[in-house]
C-alpha cells in the first residue's frame, strides 16, 4: 500500500466514523486526482472534466457507505470515476469518436445499468468470471497496470489480455442486465 493510498484510506475511515473535517479533506484531495484523470481523458474539454469531477465527488460522498474498508480505496474511487466518464460519453455520443480504443469495449457493451458502482460489489461480480478473465480485469482495470504489464504478470500475450478484458467486461454487463430483468 502506498503512502498516498494509506493517507486517503485513513481520511475515508475517519469520515465514515463521522469526522466531517477529514471527509472534506478527502474530497478536496480526491478532486485533484479526479480533475487530472478527466482532463487526461477529455483533453481540452475542461468544462466537461470539471462537471465530471463534481459528479464523481457526489457519487463518492453519497455512496461512501458501500466502501469495503478491507479493500483499497483508490480502486473503488477509480471505478466510480470510470463509470461516470463512460456514462458521460454515452450521454454525449458525439464524443465517442475520440474515445481511446482500450475504452471502446466498455462503451459498446450494452449494460444500461445506472449507478452500478454503488449497486454491485465488484468482487462479487468478478467472481462470476473464469479465473483468467477475472485476473486480467483486476490487473488492468482495478490495479491500473498497462496491458503489457498485465501480460507479464498473468503469463499471457498482450492480445490475450485485451481479449480477456473485453470479453470479461461484456460478460459482466450481460450478467448485470440479466439481474435487472428479474
Amino acid at each position: 500500500m502506498t503512502v498516498q493510498e494509506a493517507e486517503l484510506k485513513d481520511l475515508m475511515m475517519a469520515g465514515l466514523r463521522g469526522d466531517s473535517a477529514a471527509h472534506r479533506i478527502l474530497l478536496v484531495r480526491l478532486s485533484r486526482h479526479l480533475r487530472a484523470y478527466y482532463k487526461g481523458k477529455l483533453g481540452w474539454r475542461a468544462t466537461e472534466a470539471e462537471d465530471l469531477v463534481q459528479e464523481a465527488l457526489m457519487a463518492i460522498h453519497t455512496q461512501r457507505h458501500t466502501y469495503d474498508p478491507s479493500e483499497l480505496l483508490t480502486p473503488w474511487v477509480h471505478a466510480i470515476a470510470r463509470y461516470k466518464l463512460i456514462d458521460h460519453l454515452r450521454r454525449n455520443r458525439a464524443s465517442l469518436a475520440n474515445v481511446p480504443l482500450d475504452d471502446a469495449g466498455e462503451l459498446a457493451a450494452q449494460d444500461d445499468h445506472i449507478g452500478a458502482e454503488s449497486s454491485y460489489d465488484i468482487k462479487k461480480l468478478l467472481n462470476r468470471l473464469p479465473y483468467k478473465m477475472r485476473r486480467v480485469i483486476q490487473c488492468v482495470k482495478l490495479d491500473g497496470l498497462s496491458v503489457a504489464q498485465a501480460a507479464i504478470r498473468c503469463g499471457m500475450s498482450e492480445a490475450a489480455v485485451k481479449v480477456n478484458v473485453h470479453r470479461g467486461i461484456k460478460a459482466l454487463a450481460a450478467s448485470i442486465a440479466r439481474e435487472k430483468e428479474t
